[in-house]
């Protein structure tokens, strides 16, 4: 069972490789696929064929200089950041969330006890 959800990860994981090298996977998109590219050596192998056929001829086409290999580096160590960052504000939202919801009950308490006291 566990090679067949591997297989499944692997498939979504190989569709969204055009979408990241164009920078069109939302945040929760790119989170997930970070994850799996850090343990799947098979996508993140396929990842960089494509990067390097797509980045590669557009570069071939413009005329440009390029190391490709950097360049993929780069994109995912940008990538990573944004991942941190999302994570960094998907929790501090939880928290203030947290934080209003214990206010909102510590103020009805309150209210409470001056209505009744």
């Amino acid at each position: 069972m566990r090679k067949q959800t591997e297989k499944l990860q692997c498939n979504r994981a190989t569709k969204m490789i055009p979408s990241f090298i164009a920078d069109e996977l939302s945040f929760r998109e790119l989170e997930q696929f970070m994850e799996h590219i850090d343990e799947c050596e098979s996508c993140k192998e396929e990842l960089s064929i494509q990067f390097l056929v797509e980045v590669g001829l557009n570069s071939l086409e413009a005329g440009n200089t390029f190391d490709l290999q950097q360049e993929l580096n780069i994109a995912l160590e940008e990538a990573a950041k944004r991942v941190q960052v999302y994570r960094f504000f998907r929790h501090s939202a939880f928290v203030l969330a947290c934080v209003g919801i214990a206010a909102a009950i510590l103020g009805a308490a309150l209210l409470l006890l001056y209505f009744l006291g």
